[in-house]
């Protein structure tokens, strides 16, 4: 509820502005019927309210009342109250994802067959079948992160790229989750589609505290036998991210793809933008309502 309100906005304010010469001409109407205001600057007022039958009530129901209420009832109708975003009426377009994919000697280690980077191609090329046309970019890092692709719906390219990927490639030793997550966010908030990132690796550093502001998953590449390192479950606490556990089946590689697929706003349709719900057509049984009393005999002259 809280976000709704936190949410709400007019669609065309621009027409909130002719509230002013709406209640410029209110005013001027009720200074024009009030008949005893001429006849104030001559007879005491103590004196008037005996000569006159009503002349000093004003009912709170009257046409130039009415009249204000009914324009301010049509500009906040017309100015587009609004609070909620309509859903694409397209086909819901597949949400981008970062791999992040862990290139240091360790993840030659033989314990998950063949080798742990060797696990981690075949279960990003499981889920680039799984992810048919969804855009997929790629960031390698050891001891310095660095960008090898970014979001492309092209697999193969992909594939052939984490296929290159070796520990001998790569700058400096070490490394640098850290900044490897980091670029990856900042790539996603470049692309403006949305989508999250999603790490392979068999351990992690310490990570310093602070938001990629996009979702991170880590698949934590160990044997199925043994518990993953316990810095892969640090380092999550510290990234707000979910762990997913590498399986000998492709059990894993549905969860990753469904994470991949609703983690995160959806990224709107091509040539479209952020589209609200308008809410002012809910006002317009009232306006019916009190203009019905127009029909009323006498009420103008009332």
């Amino acid at each position: 509820m809280m976000g709704e309100v936190a949410q709400f906005h007019f669609l065309r304010p621009w027409w909130l502005v002719l509230a002013l010469p709406a209640l410029g001409l209110w005013w001027l109407q009720r200074r024009e019927a009030d008949t005893t205001a001429r006849w104030r600057r001559v007879i005491d007022p103590v004196l008037l309210r005996h000569l006159t039958i009503g002349g000093d009530r004003r009912r709170w129901l009257s046409p130039e009342n009415l009249l204000l209420v009914l324009w301010a009832l049509g500009l906040l109708a017309v100015a587009g109250p609004t609070w909620r975003q309509l859903p694409s009426p397209f086909a819901q377009a597949a949400r981008p994802a970062m791999f992040v994919v862990k290139v240091t000697p360790s993840m030659l280690e033989r314990d998950l067959a063949p080798t742990r980077l060797d696990r981690a191609r075949q279960k990003m090329a499981d889920l680039l079948k799984l992810r048919e046309g969804a855009p997929t970019g790629l960031v390698a890092y050891a001891g310095s992160a660095h960008l090898v692709l970014p979001p492309t719906p092209d697999a193969a390219a992909l594939t052939t790229m984490t296929g290159a990927l070796a520990p001998d490639l790569m700058p400096r030793q070490g490394d640098a989750l850290g900044d490897a997550v980091t670029l990856a966010a900042d790539t996603l908030r470049r692309g403006g589609q949305g989508g999250s990132v999603l790490v392979f690796a068999d351990a992690a550093p310490t990570l310093a505290e602070g938001a990629s502001g996009v979702p991170v998953t880590l698949y934590a590449l160990h044997p199925p036998s043994r518990e993953a390192d316990p810095s892969i479950a640090a380092a999550a606490a510290v990234l707000h991210a979910d762990v997913v556990d590498v399986t000998l089946d492709d059990a894993d590689v549905g969860d990753l793809a469904h994470i991949l697929a609703t983690a995160g706003a959806p990224p709107p349709a091509p040539g479209e933008g952020v589209r609200w719900e308008e809410a002012g057509y809910w006002l317009t049984p009232l306006l019916a309502l009190f203009a019905l009393l127009w029909f009323r005999r006498g009420w103008v002259l009332a």
